[in-house]
C-alpha cells in the first residue's frame, strides 16, 4: 500500500515542491505552509524572519535591562519598543509554523477523509491484512498522479481503517511480559540489569515499585525488613517530593501536649518522639503556664537567607562588588530582579581575599523558603554577570547562610523566624505544679544554662533541652528535621519578679525555620498535625501568618519544656522520673536472641 496526497487541480505548485519520495508516504492533503507567508523564495523568507527574530530580541533585552537599572516600569513602552514587540510576535508565529507543522501532524493524525490511498498491489484481496511498505519496490514504479482515481476504485471500503489499525498496532514484546512479573523484575534489580531508581518510572505504580525494591534489598543483603511497615502508606504522595527509592516507612508515636495558652489562644501541640517523659514533661510545663495566665510570644524578624560565594581575579574587584551590593541606591534594582520568587529584605556581604560571600535575606510567606530564596539569588547572580563578567560563581551556597550547621551568623543575625516568648509563673504554681521554688530555679538557670554553657563554649546552646521539643514538633508537622540544628539556638532566662515571689521566664530563639506549605507538610499525617494547630496550608487572609504562628508554638512549647525540666532537676526528680517512665520492662536478652 502507498499513501500519497492527491494534488488539487488547477492550482499551481509551490516553487519549492519536489516529487514524492519513499520517505513521504504519509502527507496531509492540501495543508498550508508557513513559507507561504510572503510571496518570496523560501530561503529569503526564512532568512528575513530569522534576522527579525534575533534583532528585535536583542533590542528588547537591551531596553529592558536599561529600564531595570533606571527603575522604569517595564509596561511603559515607546513606539519603537511596540513595533519591536509586534515584529517579535510575527517572527515567532512564522518560526513555530515553519518548524512545527510536521511535528504536530506526526502526533495528531488528520482524519481519514483527508488522506488519499493508492494500492501498489492490485491483486491483493480487500480483506487481506495490509502492511505499509517503508520503501518503493525497485521492480515497481511508484504510482503517478494520473492513476490515483483508478487505484482508489480498486480498493475496498475498509482499506483505510485496516491500514490505520495495522499502523497503530504495537505487538507485545518479551520485555513487556517481563514487566508484568514482579519476581522477574526483582531478579533483574538484584542482578543490576534494572536500576532500582527507575522502578517508579518504568512501572508507573509507586506502591508496587516500593514492594519490589524492598524484596530486592532483602535478597541482596540477606537481611529481613519484616519489622518495617510497607502497606498503609501513599507512596505516590512522596514521588519527586520527599523521598526517593522507598522501601517502607518508620513509625514514630505522636503525643499531644497542652493546652498551651499562647497569646490568648489555646494550642494542643503534637510531638513525634521516642523519648519517654518528653511529652509528659512538656505537658506539665504547659499546665504551669496555663494556670499562671498564659505566655506571650512575638516574632521580631522573619526572613530566610541564602549566601552564594563568588570569586574574582583580585580582592579589589571583590570589594567593588561588595560596595555595589551594599549601596542603598542599588537595592531597588536588585529587588526587582529578585522579587519574582520572594520579597528581598536585605543584602549583606563578607569578604575573604578574592572571595565574596553575599547573604541575601527575603520574606517567603508560609513556606520555609529555601527553594524560593535560592531561585531569587540565581536571578541576581545572572543579572550581575553583565556588569561583572569576571565574577566566577563558585557555589549557590557558601555556608554563610548558614543552613543545617551551628553558626554565629544565625545566632546574631537570625534566620527564618526570630522569636521571643515569655511567661510569669506564680509562686504557688511553682510549688504545687512544678514541685520547686522560684529561687531554686533562678539559681540553677544561672549555673547550668548560662555559666555551664559558657564553660562548654556553647554556640546558641544556652538552654536545657530546646532541641528535644523542636525536633519532636518538627517531625510531627513535616518540617526539615536537619534544621533542628540552628532552629534550636535558644537562650533561656529566669529571674524573680514581684518582690521575689514569682518567676519570669523567657526563651529567645533567633532562627526557627518552619513552613506550613511544601516539603513534608503535604503528607497526610503531618498535614493532620498542622490541622490540629490550625495552621494547615497557606493563610488566605494574611500571607505568612500560618508559618509565624507555628514558630510561636514552637517557642512556646520550648518554654514549657524548659520550665518543666529545670524544675525536675532543681527538685532532684529527673533520674526518678526517667527510671519510672523511660525504662523498658521487656527482657532485652530474649529479644536479641530471637
Amino acid at each position: 500500500m502507498d499513501v500519497r496526497p492527491h494534488p488539487v487541480k488547477n492550482q499551481p505548485r509551490h516553487r519549492s515542491a519536489k516529487p514524492a519520495t519513499s520517505g513521504e508516504l504519509l502527507k496531509p492533503h492540501n495543508q498550508p505552509k508557513a513559507s507561504d507567508a510572503l510571496p518570496l523564495p523560501l530561503y529569503f523568507t526564512s532568512g528575513l524572519f530569522f534576522t527579525m527574530f534575533f534583532s528585535v530580541m536583542y533590542f528588547l533585552l537591551q531596553r529592558w535591562r536599561d529600564k531595570i537599572r533606571n527603575s522604569v516600569p517595564l509596561h511603559v513602552v515607546t513606539l519603537s519598543e511596540l513595533a519591536a514587540i509586534l515584529s517579535l510576535i510575527a517572527s515567532v508565529i512564522y518560526l513555530v509554523g515553519f518548524f512545527g507543522i510536521d511535528f504536530v501532524q506526526s502526533i495528531i493524525r488528520p482524519s481519514p477523509d483527508s488522506w488519499e490511498i493508492e494500492d501498489e498491489d492490485k491483486s491483493a484481496p480487500c480483506g487481506q491484512t495490509l502492511i505499509m511498505p517503508t520503501v518503493v519496490s525497485e521492480n515497481k514504479k511508484p504510482p503517478t498522479e494520473h492513476n490515483y482515481d483508478e487505484i482508489l476504485k480498486n480498493m475496498g471500503p475498509g482499506s483505510i481503517s485496516n491500514l490505520s489499525k495495522q499502523k497503530n498496532k504495537n505487538p507485545p514484546t518479551s520485555s513487556d511480559h517481563m514487566l508484568d512479573d514482579d519476581d522477574e523484575i526483582v531478579k533483574m534489580v538484584v542482578q543490576g540489569t534494572f536500576p532500582s531508581y527507575a522502578l517508579e518510572t518504568k512501572l508507573s505504580d509507586c506502591n508496587r515499585s516500593a514492594a519490589i525494591r524492598r524484596e530486592a534489598v532483602q535478597r541482596i543483603t540477606g537481611k529481613s525488613l519484616s519489622g518495617l511497615p510497607l502497606d498503609g502508606f501513599d507512596y505516590e504522595s512522596i514521588l519527586g517530593k520527599c523521598c526517593e527509592m522507598p522501601v517502607g516507612y518508620v513509625q514514630i508515636p505522636v503525643g499531644i501536649a497542652g493546652p498551651l495558652l499562647l497569646n490568648g489562644d489555646e494550642f494542643f501541640v503534637p510531638m513525634a518522639t521516642t523519648e519517654g517523659c518528653l511529652v509528659a514533661s512538656t505537658n506539665r510545663g504547659c499546665k504551669a503556664v496555663y494556670v499562671s495566665g498564659g505566655a506571650t510570644c512575638v516574632v521580631v524578624k522573619d526572613g530566610m537567607t541564602r549566601a552564594p560565594v563568588v570569586r574574582f581575579g583580585s580582592a579589589k574587584r571583590a570589594a567593588e562588588l561588595k560596595m555595589f551590593l551594599e549601596d542603598p541606591l542599588n537595592f531597588e534594582t536588585l529587588a526587582v530582579v529578585f522579587n519574582k520568587f520572594g520579597r528581598l529584605q536585605s543584602v549583606r556581604c563578607a569578604i575573604a581575599g578574592k572571595n565574596l560571600y553575599v547573604r541575601f535575606c527575603c520574606a517567603t510567606g508560609d513556606a520555609m523558603g529555601m527553594n524560593m530564596v535560592s531561585k531569587g539569588v540565581q536571578n541576581v547572580l545572572d543579572f550581575l554577570q553583565t556588569d561583572f563578567p569576571d565574577m566566577d560563581v563558585m557555589g549557590i551556597s557558601g555556608n554563610y547562610c548558614s543552613d543545617k550547621k551551628p553558626a554565629a551568623v544565625n545566632w546574631i543575625e537570625g534566620r527564618g523566624k526570630s522569636v521571643v516568648c515569655e511567661a510569669v509563673i506564680k509562686e504557688e504554681v511553682a510549688q504545687k505544679v512544678l514541685k520547686t521554688t522560684v529561687s531554686a530555679l533562678v539559681e540553677l538557670n544561672m549555673l547550668k544554662n548560662l555559666t555551664g554553657s559558657a564553660m562548654a563554649g556553647a554556640l546558641g546552646g544556652f538552654n536545657a533541652h530546646a532541641s528535644n521539643i523542636v525536633s519532636a514538633v518538627y517531625l510531627a508537622t513535616g518540617q526539615d528535621p536537619a534544621q533542628n540544628v540552628e532552629s534550636s539556638h535558644c537562650i533561656t532566662m529566669m529571674e524573680a519578679v514581684n518582690e521575689g515571689r514569682d518567676l519570669h521566664i523567657s526563651v529567645t530563639m533567633p532562627s526557627i525555620e518552619v513552613g506550613t506549605v511544601g516539603g513534608g507538610t503535604q503528607l497526610a499525617s503531618q498535614s493532620a498535625c498542622l490541622n490540629i494547630l490550625g495552621v494547615k496550608g497557606a493563610s488566605k487572609d494574611e500571607p505568612g501568618s500560618n508559618s509565624r504562628v507555628l514558630a510561636t508554638v514552637v517557642a512556646g512549647s520550648v518554654l514549657a519544656g524548659e520550665l518543666s525540666l529545670m524544675s525536675a532537676i532543681s527538685a532532684g526528680q529527673l533520674v526518678k522520673s526517667h527510671m519510672k517512665y523511660n525504662r523498658s520492662t521487656k527482657d532485652m536478652s530474649k529479644l536479641t536472641s530471637s
